[in-house]
Parts: structure tokens; C-alpha cells; sequence
């Protein structure tokens, strides 16, 4: 399995065979190699998308419409793609489903959504979300744009993911020392992707008080671009 950062809140999971894009921002990311745009979106299978706000959903349509499929989103953000969009997977929280052999749970998170980036004013886009990604014998929290919420004691207990991919920059979301407390209390992780951070003064610019508060934990301080292999 790898997890590729693509900037920002942006991934890439290539898993089982599988190639999904979470979030993907990379035109307007100010620390994407516009370069190697091809490469982040080859092979795709499915773009997940956790909420609504300009740097993670602005150009999901034109990406998914590229590689040619669905984006997995909540109801309401997704009715609104469906008029943009002929390939889109409508789903709620609690709901999974498969892509190939792996499986993708909607988990909630704590943050807001709108579609603030079309010049139509804001536009409400349903509530943020996070994931749970299982393959390949392993189990991904993906927590998307999210505070710390007492919902992880459960997503913890009952998903038990062994990796995190976790916001946690600050200013918008949990920043490092929060993310850490969760680590903690809620989760039993043994590889952790940081996201959300570096890419705007207002965020924080390294994730290593993150790897200092978790002893035992590998925390993968990737490049952009950059791959964990686990």
C-alpha cells in the first residue's frame, strides 16, 4: 500500500489495486508541482470527497471527469455534482461501499461544509465527513477537515484502524498537539499521515511535535509527492 501526499488535504491511496484521490486540490495548492499533475491522477478509480470548501472540492469534477470516475460524496454536496457531474456515488453516514476489494465507511466529522467557490455566494453542502478505508488487511482513518469530537472513541473501538490520515495544521482544524491527544485516547495507530499543514501561513509548517508526542507511532513527514509504504 502506498499514501501518496499531494498537498494540503489531498491524497493518494494506491491499495489493492485500487487508486483512490481524496480530496484532490491541486490547481490553486500552493505547494503542488502543477508538473506532476498526471502522475497524482493516474490510474484513479474513485475520488472521495469530504466536504465542500474551495481547497478540496473546487476542482474535483474536472479531475474525476479526467480519469473518468465517480466521486464518492454525502447526499447533499453530491445531488448538487450531479448536475455538474454524470458520475457521482451518493452516500451518508455509516454507509460503505466497495470499490474492488476494498471498502469505504462514511464516518462523521466536526467542521463545516459549503460550496464557497463558484461565484454563486455560499452554498450549503451538507455535513463534513471523514473515512474508513479497509484492504489489504488494513484499516485507514481518514478523518478529513475535523476538531477533536468524542465520535473517534467510536471510530476507534469499532473500526480499529491501524493508520491515520489526519488534519491537523490548526487554525481550521485540530493542529498537532490535539491530533496527538486523539492518538492517544481514541486510537491504536501504528502509521500516521499528517495533512492540512505547510501550505498557508495560518497553518502549522511541520508535523514533527506530532512525532514527538507519539513515541511508538511512525509519523510520515512526506514531501509532496512523497510516499509512505506501509
Amino acid at each position: 500500500m502506498n499514501i501518496i501526499w499531494l498537498g494540503h488535504g489531498s491524497f493518494r491511496i494506491e491499495i489493492a489495486g485500487e487508486v483512490l484521490l481524496v480530496d484532490p486540490w491541486l490547481e490553486g495548492n500552493p505547494v503542488f508541482p502543477n508538473e506532476r499533475r498526471a502522475e497524482a491522477g493516474a490510474g484513479a478509480t474513485k475520488v472521495l470527497l469530504t466536504h465542500g470548501h474551495h481547497d478540496h472540492a473546487s476542482e474535483v469534477e474536472l479531475i474525476a471527469a479526467d480519469a473518468g470516475v465517480p466521486i464518492v460524496a454525502i447526499h447533499e454536496l453530491a445531488k448538487w455534482l450531479e448536475a455538474r457531474s454524470n458520475n457521482v456515488v451518493r452516500m451518508n453516514m455509516g454507509g460503505t461501499v466497495r470499490v474492488g476489494e476494498v471498502t469505504v465507511t462514511m464516518v462523521p466529522a466536526s467542521h463545516s461544509s459549503s460550496i464557497d467557490w463558484t461565484g454563486e455566494g455560499i452554498l450549503p453542502a451538507g455535513d463534513p465527513a471523514g473515512f474508513v478505508v479497509e484492504g489489504e488487511g488494513h484499516v485507514i482513518y481518514i478523518s478529513g477537515d475535523t476538531s477533536l469530537m468524542a465520535d473517534m472513541e467510536w471510530i476507534g473501538a469499532h473500526h480499529r484502524p491501524d493508520i491515520g490520515i489526519l488534519s491537523c495544521g490548526g487554525h481550521f482544524t485540530m493542529d498537532m498537539r490535539q491530533a496527538a491527544f486523539a492518538a492517544k485516547r481514541w486510537f491504536d495507530f501504528r502509521h500516521i499521515v499528517p495533512g492540512h499543514y505547510g501550505t498557508m501561513p495560518v497553518l502549522e509548517q511541520s508535523p514533527r511535535a506530532l512525532a514527538a508526542a507519539l513515541p511508538g507511532v511512525m509519523v510520515h513527514e512526506l514531501e509532496v509527492m512523497g510516499r509512505a509504504e506501509i
